[in-house]
């Protein structure tokens, strides 16, 4: 019976997923009609017009360096910060670590937040999408959790050998904690990947533009997209009409499919992670 009422909520869970990656791939006229398990008339139509739009490419790869590059720094600086409030010589140490958890309780609103991003030269700036998320406080709490469970000998050892705070982190802390440092990297690369608010109220410069900014506006004009491609087709002699439903359906699968690829390869030290950074917070 467990098994069973397993299986029957994953599939639930699964299928949504399925059905826009099957709707993505049919005919836009014949899934109008109605889809259920398989794809009618196999086509790649709809992401040939997705992929046709303007600035596509271009917008792609800032999306995909701003993922990388903001998933990267804030791995390096929010375990190097967990790992230095978790050392009695830092001076302040618990009023620090309080400082940063009170951020998660207490935003200053979308005003404040404009002007300091503005006043600090990030507006048409590509580090507007790294740097405000270097440190975030609800990762630092659970790599802080996770860092001081680690045996304290490990440490004690390191210095009797003559290691320095540096090298203990980088040859003994961060190595062990590649459970928990994988967890964050799920969330922050996920994070980084949908954000878009930041592109949409400080940057105006098409050379900076993010995928998900520009597929939402299209998924808000999926009906003139739709126009102008019937009729760039029909002048091409091309008998296949996409539908507003295609064109959002697609947008969407697009969006979502890099997040997908990426839980598999980091999904054995996922639940490891979270589970042991999470025991004492």
């Amino acid at each position: 019976m467990n098994y069973a009422v397993q299986i029957v909520f994953t599939l639930v869970c699964i299928y949504p997923f399925y059905y826009i990656f099957i709707y993505s791939v049919s005919d836009p006229q014949q899934a109008l009609k109605g889809l259920i398990l398989l794809p009618k008339q196999l086509t790649i139509v709809n992401y040939t017009h997705i992929f046709r739009l303007d600035n596509m490419l271009h917008s792609f790869i800032v999306s995909v360096l701003r993922t990388v590059i903001g998933t990267i720094l804030t791995i390096a600086c929010s375990t190097w910060f967990a790992y230095a409030v978790t050392k009695n010589e830092l001076y302040l140490r618990k009023t620090i670590y309080r400082f940063l958890v009170i951020t998660m309780y207490f935003n200053a609103g979308l005003i404040p937040w404009y002007l300091t991003m503005k006043e600090l030269g990030l507006k048409n700036n590509f580090l507007l999408y790294v740097l405000p998320g270097a440190v975030v406080a609800y990762y630092v709490v659970l790599l802080k959790t996770f860092i001081e469970q680690l045996p304290q000998a490990l440490e004690e050892s390191a210095m009797i050998d003559g290691a320095g705070h540096l090298t203990i982190f980088t040859r003994v802390i961060f190595p062990l904690s590649m459970p928990i440092v994988a967890t964050i990297a799920v969330f922050a690369s996920v994070g980084q990947w949908n954000t878009w608010t930041d592109n949409y109220f400080l940057v105006s410069s098409d050379n900076l533009q993010t995928l998900q900014l520009i597929l939402y506006n299209y998924l808000t004009d999926a009906q003139q997209i739709v126009n102008s491609s019937n009729l760039q087709d029909l002048n091409r002699g091309l008998a296949t009409k996409i539908s507003p439903e295609s064109i959002r359906i697609t947008i969407t699968m697009v969006v979502t499919l890099p997040v997908m690829l990426v839980y598999p390869f980091l999904q054995r030290y996922f639940v490891k992670g979270i589970m042991l950074g999470a025991i004492k917070g």
